[in-house]
């Protein structure tokens, strides 16, 4: 069980959102070689050697696509094919000739079937080839670089998906959702998904990054539909077949890949910011919600362009949410998209908010969209920027310990990802674009900023990302872009910084070693760099700083320089330290071990201002025998090394810890330590857990509580949850308060509760799903004959039908599998394990996802 789960944790880290994922901790220590100073005494070569084996081909290399025409405008014209999931278009696009004289024009057009292709204002049809992917256009005359034209293109475009990533688990780039209506309680949209290069299987266009153009779409509809674009919506036209025509217009150029469109029967909340109109689509029954899933939005509009100098650039900004999104969310000029993870009850997003993704996407606006990558190699200039976005509110928002935790967060995802492989940051050699929107291009990308601001001050890097922005507003940028910016600003040469940690792989990996001279009063400092030479530079140049900690709590810092693969430095003191500390404000990317004493890691906690070095203080312990440091650690300021103390007690505490953690459960002012501290008592089977469970059910308002106290009831006495699953049953927009719900249904042997289930198969999402269908046939296991029969063909429905969602067509398998061991525990012979086993079977045969097939065999 818990190796499938974990498969199924890792298969599907692209089939579900992105952002927020469950924290995983990862030590900076985890990974060291034992590598001895750089030394290398080469034997000499013969005439004609080089050392390295003789090169028989060029490396790969990515280039910024050839620009051969300006694309300046796009309109469409789309109705849409709702049974053929067809788009039925019809194109105009005005360009002009880049450089060189042209006669012939290639446009990105995968999978259409092609009625008409003439220039504008012209009947008569152009030649052209079509292969599929590109079409191939002889224009009606050779145009030189200060002529305009247009073509005009008719067309039906099938969009199929050929791939998909991790990132981006489709390349299908429009999406029918629920085409034929047949999904009972799943809305019926049209949505898409352009990067990285997929909006041109819906319109014919120039798919690259480093082209832009204006854009005009009419998009008709029926009239009960809302529809979405970027830009302003010029107007509403109702037709006399009960369509409707809507006209979106974008003014300002922008990049192909980010045209979007949304269709949907969604609730709109509108709001506005300094004159910029904001509007958030939702399902009808989250209206009452929407401000609160994209809460603080316009606080982070007028935030971002106060800390930019620069208002935000757009005429509008939408925010919609999706079913079934390929991706988390997408930064579309003016119009973002969202996965559903994020549409929840306003009391599920107490303290567990959507600030994270709203703030990447909305960065992005300046970062992406306003400047943009010229090509997918040069992608950390977008994703590194957004991913920095969020540091930036959280600093602003909830404090520097908030942000520096999430930064702590980010750094470890990049390090872990490590393990599988390194690139630099600006990659040319990539395979696939889609393998780019990694660890590095995002997190790793969003740690070099932090550097980068170090390294030139705050003034300093504010005014150049100004600069940067102003300087290239509607381009296409590379990193050379961006230190060009920063060296105008600050008048020094960051060649060295870029080269380092922009265009080489890698980090450093530091062993630290603390000494002090008492005949010199003097503090010595040795790091070692051991990073893997042959992967990575052998030595990074790293400024810093030691801190020295007195024992009358007095401290002193010293600057450094590392340059060499390995350095001793030392530093004059006044007494001998009670601590060393390296990097104290954690500034640098990389990864360390220290030789701190048990003692020293004490005192650090204790004494410590900045929370990573707190964290990092206990973490060390973590396996020590602390307990009282741990208890001090339960009445923390900052919540996150309360839930590292949790932890620590998770399986065995004493009394008094006990009692620290009842109160938290109780009264802790973060929800997230409410619920930890419920399940942390769980774990130690702690006496009075039944009472403790009711008691917060009365008192606790936030559903991530309330859930875990309700499965944490009907664990102990199902009956006696019973009544409050009844109270939270109508929590229709609460997914974790349905799971928790049909948990008790199930633990205390509700049959006639299957109608619920069944209600909620649909707004079920994400991993929940798994243990909700779990939960729906093991009640069928008590259902009369007819029920069960119901019950088994509905979740073969489900698990058969691909216009579910990977992981809820698992759920499905999964329950039959779950089902099957239950009764072959009871009886062997029991006849109702063959309809089971049977449809199963028809599930793992039918499954086409090769990846998912992997996972169902093995159940």
């Amino acid at each position: 069980m818990k190796n499938v789960l974990l498969s199924i944790a890792v298969l599907l880290l692209g089939w579900s959102c992105s952002t927020p994922q469950e924290t995983v901790t990862v030590p900076l220590d985890m990974e060291f070689r034992d590598l001895d100073t750089l030394e290398i005494v080469a034997a000499p070569l013969e005439p004609g050697e080089t050392g390295q084996p003789e090169p028989d081909s060029l490396p790969v290399y990515r280039p910024s696509p050839t620009r051969r025409h300006d694309l300046l405008h796009t309109r469409l014209e789309l109705v849409f094919d709702w049974p053929g999931e067809a788009v039925l278009g019809k194109a105009t696009l005005r360009l002009r000739p880049y450089f060189y004289p042209s006669n012939s024009l290639a446009l990105d057009a995968k999978g259409f079937a092609f009625h008409q292709v003439s220039m504008v204002g012209s009947e008569e049809p152009l030649e052209y080839e079509y292969d599929g992917q590109q079409i191939r256009i002889q224009l009606d005359k050779t145009y030189e670089r200060d002529e305009t034209f247009a073509v005009y293109l008719d067309y039906t475009a099938r969009p199929r998906a050929s791939g998909g990533s991790s990132a981006i688990t489709s390349d299908r780039g429009l999406f029918f959702v629920n085409p034929s209506g047949s999904a009972a309680g799943k809305p019926q949209q049209i949505w898409t998904q352009g990067e990285t290069e997929h909006n041109s299987r819906w319109f014919p266009t120039i798919d690259q990054p480093n082209e832009r153009c204006t854009q005009e779409v009419f998009l008709t509809v029926e009239d009960r539909f809302l529809t979405l674009s970027n830009g302003l919506l010029v107007s509403s036209t109702r037709n006399d077949d009960g369509t409707r025509t809507d006209y979106w217009k974008m003014d300002q150029p922008h990049a192909p890949y980010l045209f979007m469109l949304a269709v949907g029967e969604f609730a709109v909340v509108r709001e506005e910011e300094n004159g910029i109109p904001l509007a958030y689509y939702v399902e009808p029954e989250y209206k009452a919600d929407a401000r609160a899933i994209f809460a603080h939005t316009p606080e982070m509009l007028r935030f971002f362009s106060r800390k930019l100098s620069l208002q935000y650039p757009w005429p509008k900004y939408s925010q919609v949410v999706v079913r079934d999104y390929v991706s988390g969310a997408m930064e579309n000029t003016t119009a973002s998209v969202f996965g559903a993870f994020v549409q929840r009850d306003r009391r599920d997003l107490y303290q567990e908010n959507n600030d994270r993704i709203v703030a990447h996407e909305l960065f992005h606006q300046w970062f992406g969209n306003y400047v943009t990558c010229e090509s997918w190699a040069n992608l950390t200039m977008n994703e590194g920027f957004a991913n920095y976005g969020e540091y930036l509110w959280f600093e602003y928002k909830y404090g520097r310990e908030e942000a520096d935790m999430h930064l702590l967060e980010e750094r470890r995802r990049y390090i872990q990802s490590t393990l599988g492989g390194i690139h630099p940051l600006i990659h040319f050699q990539y395979d696939e674009a889609e393998d780019l929107f990694d660890a590095h291009s995002y997190n790793k990308g969003g740690a070099v900023l932090h550097m980068l601001r170090h390294e030139v001050g705050d003034e300093a890097f504010f005014a150049a990302l100004h600069t940067y922005l102003v300087d290239n507003a509607y381009r296409a940028v590379e990193v050379h872009d961006l230190r060009l910016a920063f060296e105008r600003v600050t008048g020094r040469d960051l060649h060295r910084f870029f080269d380092q940690w922009y265009l080489s792989s890698g980090h450093p990996e530091l062993d630290i070693r603390y000494a002090y001279d008492p005949d010199n009063r003097k503090v010595l400092v040795t790091v070692k760099q051991e990073q893997d030479y042959e992967r990575m530079p052998g030595v990074f140049r790293l400024p810093s700083e030691v801190e020295v900690r007195y024992g009358d709590l007095s401290e002193q810092r010293f600057p450094l320089l590392i340059t060499r693969r390995e350095q001793t430095f030392s530093f004059p003191v006044k007494d001998e330290p009670r601590l060393i500390t390296f990097d104290p404000d954690h500034i640098l990317l990389c990864e360390k071990l220290e030789n701190k004493t048990p003692a020293q890691y004490a005192y650090q906690y204790r004494q410590s201002a900045s929370v990573i070095s707190r964290y990092e203080a206990l973490e060390a312990l973590y396996n020590s025998e602390r307990t009282a440091l741990f208890l001090e650690a339960l009445n923390d300021p900052s919540w996150h090394i309360r839930e590292l103390a949790l932890q620590y007690f998770e399986e065995e505490a004493p009394e008094e810890a006990r009692r620290s953690i009842r109160r938290m459960a109780r009264r802790d002012p973060n929800a997230q330590i409410r619920q930890s501290a419920l399940l942390a008592l769980a774990a130690q089977e702690a006496p009075g857990l039944e009472e403790l469970a009711a008691e917060v059910l009365e008192q606790d308002s936030a559903f991530a509580v309330l859930a875990a106290a309700l499965r944490l009831l009907a664990e102990l006495d199902a009956d006696r949850a019973l009544p409050y699953a009844r109270r939270w049953e109508e929590a229709q927009n609460s997914a974790r308060m349905i799971q928790a719900v049909g948990q008790v249904f199930a633990e205390a042997g509700q049959g006639n509760a299957l109608p619920f289930f069944e209600q909620h198969f649909q707004r079920m999402e994400g991993y929940a799903s798994i243990p909700f269908f779990a939960n729906y046939g093991e009640l069928l296991l008590e259902a009369g004959k007819e029920d069960f029969d119901q019950g088994l063909d509905l979740l073969h429905q489900i698990g058969s039908d691909p216009e579910h969602p990977v992981i809820k067509r698992y759920a499905a398998a999964y329950a039959f599998s779950q089902m099957q061991e239950k009764l072959r525990e009871k009886n062997p012979e029991d006849p109702r394990l063959p309809p089971i086993r049977e449809r199963l079977t028809a599930l793992q045969a039918e499954e086409s996802d090769p990846r998912l097939k992997a996972l169902l065999d093995q159940l």
